[in-house]
C-alpha cells in the first residue's frame, strides 16, 4: 500500500518536471528587448550569490536525494546566513513538484526538528511572512490564476509554451499553468531566483532529468541570475555534495549558455 501511495504522489510532480523541460524545448522565442522588459520588476543580476542564496541550491540537493544528515547541516547554514523560517519552508513545499510529496514531506519534517533544536539553543530565527499578505498582494483564485500562471510560464520560458506534449495531453499544461506557475510562483515569500536555484539544486541531484536541468539553467538566467553566480552553483555542488551532480550541473550550464549566445 506504501509503494503505491509513493507512485501516485510522485506521478504529478515527475510530469510536471518533464513537461517543463519539453516546453523549454518548443517554447518560442522572444526578442531580447521583449524579455527584457518583462523581467524590469525581477532582482538585477549580480556577480556571486549572497549567503543567502549560497545554501538554496544545497538544500534542495540534498532533499532531492533524501540525505538527511546534509540536509540538517544545510538548513542551519541557510537559517545561519539569514534565510527565514518562512523562506526555508517555502524551498521545501515548492520542491514536491520536482521531487515528490514524500521528500518534500521529510525534508518539512526535518526543518521543523532543526528549528525546534536551535530554539533550545536559544537562536530565535525571524520567522518570516505568510504570501500574499502584502497589501493588495492575494494570490488571483479561478480564471485570475489561470492568467496569473500562464503570464509567469511564459516569463520564466521565454515564450508562449506550446508543443506536440501539450497538443497530445492539454490538461498537463492547464495544470502547470494554474499550480505550478499559479499556485506556487505567485506565492510572494520567495523571490523567483531563489525558486529557480532551489529547482537546479534539486534536478542536479536527480539523474535522468538532463533536459529539465538545462531548461531550467535557462530560466535561471531568465530571471536575473548571472553566468557568474551560476558557476558558482556548480563549484558549491561540487564541494559540498557531489560529483556526478556538480558535473550534471556544468553540463547544463554550458549548454544554456550556448543556446543564449552568452
Amino acid at each position: 500500500m506504501m509503494t503505491t501511495d509513493a507512485r501516485k504522489c510522485t506521478a504529478l510532480p515527475a510530469l510536471m518536471t518533464l513537461c517543463l523541460g519539453v516546453a523549454a524545448m518548443f517554447s518560442v522565442t522572444t526578442q531580447a528587448a521583449e524579455a527584457a522588459q518583462t523581467m524590469t520588476n525581477l532582482p538585477a543580476s549580480a556577480t556571486t550569490l549572497s549567503s543567502e542564496q549560497q545554501a538554496i541550491p544545497l538544500i534542495a540537493a540534498f532533499m532531492a536525494t533524501s540525505d538527511m544528515p546534509h540536509l540538517n547541516a544545510a538548513l542551519n547554514q541557510g537559517l545561519d546566513a539569514g534565510l527565514t523560517i518562512s523562506e526555508t519552508r517555502e524551498i521545501l513545499v515548492q520542491l514536491y513538484a520536482y521531487v515528490g510529496f514524500p521528500r518534500s514531506l521529510n525534508a518539512l519534517n526535518e526543518l521543523m526538528t532543526v528549528v525546534q533544536a536551535r530554539q533550545q539553543r536559544g537562536i530565535d530565527d525571524a520567522p518570516g511572512r505568510e504570501p500574499g499578505r502584502e497589501p493588495g498582494r492575494a494570490i488571483p483564485t479561478g480564471d485570475e490564476l489561470l492568467a496569473a500562471g500562464t503570464a509567469n510560464q511564459t516569463r520564466i520560458s521565454g515564450g508562449p509554451v506550446k508543443g506536440p506534449v501539450f497538443e497530445f495531453a492539454p490538461v498537463i499544461n492547464r495544470f502547470l499553468q494554474t499550480h505550478l506557475f499559479g499556485d506556487i510562483f505567485e506565492r510572494d515569500n520567495l523571490d523567483w531566483q531563489s525558486r529557480e536555484l532551489a529547482t537546479v539544486g534539486a534536478l542536479a541531484a536527480t539523474p535522468g532529468v538532463e533536459s529539465q536541468l538545462r531548461s531550467h539553467m535557462a530560466a535561471s538566467l531568465r530571471v536575473g541570475l548571472s553566468a557568474a553566480q551560476l558557476r558558482q552553483v556548480t563549484e558549491l555542488l561540487k564541494k559540498h555534495g557531489d560529483a556526478q551532480t556538480a558535473e550534471r550541473a556544468n553540463t547544463a550550464l554550458t549548454q544554456a549558455l550556448a543556446a543564449s549566445g552568452a
